[in-house]
């Protein structure tokens, strides 16, 4: 069984940590941590819980455990201040704050060679399964340099073959065709986005595309 979350999946027999197919690096302590917290979301579980579980019948210092939680989130590129994964619960724990969805579409797409892009002046990237940001924070799926685009500026959500695009309360708004959106709305191959003034270009790679390309 294996489990998504942002572009990371979780396979629970292999007891494997992959980041948009490659496997990352965990110990086998962070690794049971990660798959504990997972499990129990969106519980908070108290440090002591935590200890008791990792580390039974043993005493362990409280920094073993957060020394553990930074490494896994160094792992996860996720921020103790703006959290996408890992929760710190002030006075008690820790709690897994992301959204985890069955990985079989993810798979079944990999299967059909289907694969999404976006493609703008200077930058080309892949699309994986679940949360793509689009902006200038350092984490963003596609790292956009432009004064024209917020740090958090839009989004792009990969579900089962389809894509949605939302804005996530955009400066200088997000555009599909020259429409300004306020809702999440559907993707098609060859759809022009625009984040502020950047133009950017949605690709559907493999499978059949749903919209006549562009001349």
């Amino acid at each position: 069984m294996a489990l998504a979350f942002g572009d990371f999946s979780l396979d629970l027999e292999r007891r494997q940590l992959l980041r948009s197919g490659k496997e990352v690096h965990l110990s086998p302590k962070a690794l049971q941590l990660l798959e504990l917290l997972v499990a129990e979301r969106p519980r908070a579980l108290a440090k002591a819980e935590i200890r008791d579980r990792l580390w039974p019948r043993t005493f362990v210092s409280e920094s073993s455990l957060t020394g553990l939680v930074t490494t896994l989130r160094s792992a996860l590129r996720d921020s103790a201040r703006d959290p996408r994964y890992l929760r710190t619960v002030h006075g008690l724990g820790y709690a897994f704050c992301g959204v985890v969805t069955d990985d079989a579409p993810r798979r079944r797409s990999a299967r059909r060679g289907l694969h999404f892009r976006l493609t703008w002046e200077g930058g080309d990237v892949s699309l994986t399964e679940g949360e793509n940001v689009l902006g200038r924070v350092e984490d963003a799926a596609a790292w956009i340099e432009s004064a024209s685009v917020s740090r958090r500026h839009a989004r792009i959500l990969i579900s089962e073959g389809k894509a949605r695009l939302e804005d996530l309360g955009s400066k200088n708004g997000t555009f599909l065709n020259g429409r300004k959106i306020t809702s999440a709305v559907a993707l098609a191959d060859a759809d022009e986005i625009r984040l502020g003034l950047m133009p950017l270009t949605f690709r559907v790679v493999g499978g059949a595309s749903t919209k006549t390309a562009k001349a």
